[in-house]
Order: C-alpha cells, then sequence, then structure tokens
C-alpha cells in the first residue's frame, strides 16, 4: 500500500500544509517567523471593543445560518462604497467561517467529479485541496515571475495559455486578485481578457478579494464582478481576517447572484453551520470604518514592505515586485546556488535564525521549476521583528 493510510485518494498527497511545518520549525529552533501570513499586532481598536461587548451576550449562541444580517448589510454596503456593485443582504450574501470556507463550500455546490478550475499559478494551497474533495480536475495557468529587483516589472502570463487551459470539461475560473503568493495584482487588461474568456466559454468565476485594500504604489484593485457581464456569473470571497488583523476570527462571505450564493449556501450549512457569532458584529462594525482606515492600513504595509525589501536585497536575496497582500517574494540563487529553495528554507533558522515560506509549493508538478529557485517572506510584523529579521539576514551573507 502506497501513500497515507485510511486517507482518500482525492486528499493523497496534501499531507500537513507548507505553513504549518515552517511555523513549527519556527517555534523549534526559536527563529523569527516570516513564513506564516499573520500580523503580530492587534485590530484597531473600534474592532476589538465590539467583540469585547459582545462576549456574554446572546452573540454567544448560534447566529443565523447566513449570518447575522448585521454582517450582511454592512458587507453589501462596503462592496457598494469601494467597488460600486449592488448586492441584496438577504439573498445575495452568505457569511462564512473565513474565506477557506467560502472557496471550499463553492468548489463543493459548483463543481461535478470530473470538471476543470481554471488556476493562476502559483496557487494558495488551499484551492487544489477544495477542487480535489469536490472532485473536480485543476488547469493551471502559469505565472512568469519577472527579472527580480527590476524597477515595474510585474508577474505576467501568456494569453495562449489561459486559452489552452479552458477545455470542453472546463467549469469554472478561480482567480486571485490581489494574488497570493506573488503580490500580483491583476491590471484591467488582464481582467478584459479573463472576461472574455470566462464569458466565450460559459463558465463561473471565483474571485478571491481577501487583500482587497492591501495594495501598494498606486496599483488599484478591480473587482472582476465589476467588468462588463460578469456580475451575474461571479461569486466574489473577500474576509475580515487580513483588514482588521483577525486572522483568528475567521469571518469571510461571498457575494454573488442569488442562485450562486443560494447553491453554496447549500453546502456551507453542512460544513461549519455557523460561526464567529461574538465576531460577526465587531467585523461589521470594522467594514463601516472611514476610508482613513483602509488607505492608512495600506500605507503602513508598504512602509512594512520596504524595510524587509530594503534588508533582504543587503542580504543577496533579490526581490521580484510585490504590488499587494503580506508578502515578499525573493530569489535565492545568490546565496543557494543550487536554486533549491526548499533546502534554503530548511537551513534559513541556522544560518540566519528567520523562516520563510519555499514558493515552490504552490505550483504543480508540471510548473514546478517556475517557483523552485523562489521563497517567500511575510512583512506583516511589528517594527522591531522586521529590523531584528533583517539585522539576522545582513549577517548570513557578512
Amino acid at each position: 500500500m502506497t501513500g497515507q493510510p485510511y486517507l482518500a485518494e482525492r486528499l493523497q498527497g496534501f499531507g500537513t500544509t507548507v505553513f504549518a511545518e515552517m511555523s513549527a520549525l519556527a517555534v523549534a529552533t526559536g527563529s523569527i517567523n516570516l513564513g506564516q501570513g499573520f500580523p503580530d499586532t492587534p485590530g484597531p481598536p473600534e474592532v476589538l471593543d465590539v467583540a469585547r461587548a459582545a462576549i456574554g451576550t446572546m452573540a454567544d449562541q448560534y447566529p443565523p445560518g447566513p449570518g447575522t444580517p448585521e454582517l450582511r448589510a454592512a458587507v453589501a454596503a462596503h462592496v457598494e462604497r469601494f467597488r460600486g456593485l449592488t448586492y441584496d443582504p438577504d439573498t445575495e450574501v452568505l457569511v462564512t467561517a473565513g474565506a477557506t470556507e467560502a472557496l471550499s463550500a463553492a468548489m463543493l455546490a459548483l463543481v461535478e467529479p470530473g470538471d476543470e478550475v481554471v488556476v493562476f499559478e502559483p496557487v494558495y494551497d488551499s484551492y487544489a485541496a477544495a477542487v480535489s474533495m469536490a472532485g473536480g480536475v485543476l488547469r493551471p495557468v502559469p505565472l512568469t515571475p519577472p527579472p527580480a529587483d527590476t524597477e515595474g516589472a510585474v508577474w505576467t502570463f501568456d494569453p495562449a495559455d489561459l486559452r489552452a487551459a479552458v477545455g470542453p470539461r472546463a467549469k469554472l475560473l478561480l482567480l486571485n486578485t490581489p494574488h497570493n503568493p506573488t503580490g500580483k495584482v491583476f491590471g484591467r487588461a488582464e481582467l478584459d481578457l479573463v472576461a472574455e474568456v470566462v464569458l466565450g466559454a460559459g463558465l463561473l468565476l471565483v474571485a478571491d478579494e481577501v487583500y482587497e485594500h492591501l495594495v501598494f504604489d498606486g496599483a488599484g484593485h478591480v473587482s472582476p464582478a465589476t467588468l462588463p457581464g460578469l456580475r451575474d456569473r461571479t461569486l466574489v470571497v473577500g474576509s475580515g481576517g487580513k483588514t482588521f488583523s483577525t486572522t483568528g476570527w475567521k469571518v469571510g462571505w461571498t457575494c454573488g447572484p442569488a442562485p450562486l450564493v443560494a447553491a453554496v449556501r447549500t453546502a456551507k450549512q453542512f460544513l461549519t453551520y455557523v460561526n464567529a457569532g461574538p465576531f460577526q458584529p465587531a467585523v461589521a462594525a470594522g467594514l463601516a470604518l472611514p476610508d482613513a482606515y483602509f488607505t492608512g492600513i495600506a500605507r503602513d504595509l508598504q512602509r512594512r514592505r520596504d524595510v524587509l525589501v530594503a534588508g533582504l536585497r543587503a542580504a543577496g536575496l533579490p526581490t521580484i515586485s510585490s504590488e499587494a497582500t503580506y508578502f515578499a517574494m525573493v530569489d535565492v540563487r545568490g546565496v543557494q546556488p543550487d536554486g533549491d529553495g526548499l533546502a534554503f528554507c530548511h537551513a534559513l533558522p541556522e544560518r540566519a535564525g528567520v523562516v520563510a515560506v519555499p514558493a515552490g509549493v504552490f505550483w504543480t508538478a508540471g510548473h514546478a521549476h517556475l517557483g523552485r529557485h523562489l521563497v517567500r517572506f511575510a512583512f506583516c510584523k511589528r517594527d522591531e521583528v522586521l529590523d531584528e529579521a533583517v539585522g539576522r539576514l545582513s549577517r548570513m551573507s557578512a
């Protein structure tokens, strides 16, 4: 017998996530964890205070299955305010246990065994597992990294690769923008091409936009659902975790046309059923914060990115464009001559007392060579943590 005992065939090969593995390595070695993307500062008091007040009240009990009316209304208002899209809070908004559940429930609800799901890779690791659990087949479109330390260069893809990935069994396209792990923000011309392909093939679109407010250098996030013809074919997935530094609360949502949301709700109710009762009113309060909050978190995170990027470059680790998210990608070949990012990450705690994540795990086997030499660092950390990490990395190259 091969593989993991008792585990269903469709989940063989997934194992423990790289994030759990590298975080455990950080703990075991006392290293600074720049691998997993979670902030180490509390969220805004306007959000935390609402959660504290809700604990010990009836909010501790089961909330309504689709989410509290208060949060669903706040999500709809927030999307209209920032994206100009109108959704009915009662029928077109569903609260989920983080974006991860929204994505998994969407795959379970919409994908039949053998259906194909088109994704851009590198791809966040839960996507492949969610598609496999639904019995679907992943059809990856590779993103090509630009040369490291090249001003204005961005990740790209070949339009021919996108069109070739859409075969007769294609059911939907799963798009992550802003994109984890690359930090890419898909531009309008790229999204127009995505729209052309989706509409031409009659696909559904699931848009993971959890980093929508964490965009730098004036790049600007465009929701695919705002493009002509896509609103009625698109599920938009969002989350409060990244925006409000509350990743452990696991409060996410999806918005879309009522029939699509109803399908996802059918699957979701048999997963977690409901979640995060006291946190739902808190996230609702956060979504109503003034514009200055959202521009401020992006500006602060951009500053942290710049601190880490400067330190990485000084350590001989040239960085690849990061237009958004929590992450900077580096090319390790200058300090790891064989270009093995996984080996580099395993050795990094001893070499520098820092933990990062090998980016190669985010590509499928056929395109793994594109990311073998790349490593992802998280910069969503306190200034003193970043300063210490930069100091340790600089000593590595001394």
